[in-house]
């Protein structure tokens, strides 16, 4: 097993997990309810975890948390399968399902 990402905020690790779920990348949480033992351990210690169950997964799986950490930055697009207007939050079209661009 390999750690792939940790963050102070169990919603953010939680986030990860289920993107890397979506790309059927096998993941498991550590430390999901360790931080009420702050104090006793290092606050360090206590963020939670996600850590990768096959190793070979490394490389995919630190690219696509790259990719949804990054700030994509752009506007409005439009979709190519109904001409929908969709925002830029949205990486599939909410009308048709359609992948953007």
């Amino acid at each position: 097993m390999k750690l792939v990402y940790t963050n102070e905020n169990l919603f953010l690790v939680a986030n990860a997990r289920n993107i890397l779920e979506a790309h059927r990348i096998e993941v498991m949480v550590k430390n999901e309810f360790a931080q009420g033992a702050i104090g006793e351990i290092s606050a360090f210690d206590a963020w939670p975890q996600l850590w990768l169950v096959n190793d070979t997964d490394y490389e995919k799986a630190a690219a696509i948390i790259e990719s949804a950490s990054s700030d994509k930055g752009g506007g409005e697009w439009i979709c190519n399968h109904c001409c929908e207007r969709n925002d830029a939050s949205f990486e599939v079209c909410w009308n048709c399902q359609s992948e953007c661009c």
